[in-house]
């Protein structure tokens, strides 16, 4: 066989081995593992009780009424705040009614008992009032933070703000029928049917 043909064999053996290479047909070593994966979301779960705040009937100028009621995070997330709406209809039992009965009726605090601290440089209790001094009709433009902490950074015993899962807060409250000194006699009768809508916000995403 000529040195010619036995080149041309050789070249032909490398171009068939590069072609099998090529074709995927050499074996080779292989491992493989699974993993299993979860994302599972918290909930978020504000409740208030008891669920009717105050119920009252007959009532007259100058009465004060003192109610309590608890904030309660049954969800397995943190709540930042709690953001508190204000609506009211009124039934007039006279249709001549020239005023809001909503401007009649003050509440004159609402406090967050766990929030609230001691103040040891004034040796005095700082209350934690989310709402102070204000008309339910005035009250309707506002959205206070239920759960806010207001403390100074020297007060004792007050809970940061928010609402912990599984935490509850302590809130009173004092409404009153404010006795004006003038006629409110068109007031005879009517009812104020008030709703406070408690809306949970989550905390802040952080990295996990």
């Amino acid at each position: 066989m000529s040195i010619k043909k036995k080149l041309g064999l050789g070249v032909a053996s490398a171009v068939l081995g590069v072609s099998l290479i090529g074709g995927g047909t050499y074996a080779y070593f292989n491992d493989t593992e699974e993993t299993n994966n979860t994302f599972a979301a918290g909930t978020l779960d504000l409740s208030v009780d008891p669920t009717t705040i105050i119920d009252v009937d007959n009532l007259k100028p100058g009465d004060v009424m003192f109610r309590e009621f608890e904030l309660i995070n049954g969800g397995s997330l943190d709540i930042s705040s709690v953001e508190i709406e204000t609506s009211y209809t009124v039934d007039d039992a006279d249709s001549n009614n020239t005023d809001d009965f909503g401007k009649h009726i003050i509440v004159h605090f609402l406090e967050n008992a766990d929030k609230t601290g001691f103040d040891p440089i004034n040796w005095e209790f700082d209350y934690n009032d989310v709402i102070s001094e204000t008309t339910l009709y005035d009250l309707k433009n506002m959205t206070p933070d239920a759960v806010e902490s207001l403390q100074n950074w020297y007060n004792l015993f007050g809970e940061d703000s928010g609402l912990v899962a599984g935490d509850s807060d302590s809130m009173n409250v004092a409404f009153e029928f404010v006795d004006n000194n003038a006629d409110q006699n068109e007031f005879q009768g009517d009812a104020l049917n008030l709703e406070w809508k408690f809306t949970a916000n989550q905390t802040d995403g952080e990295i996990r």
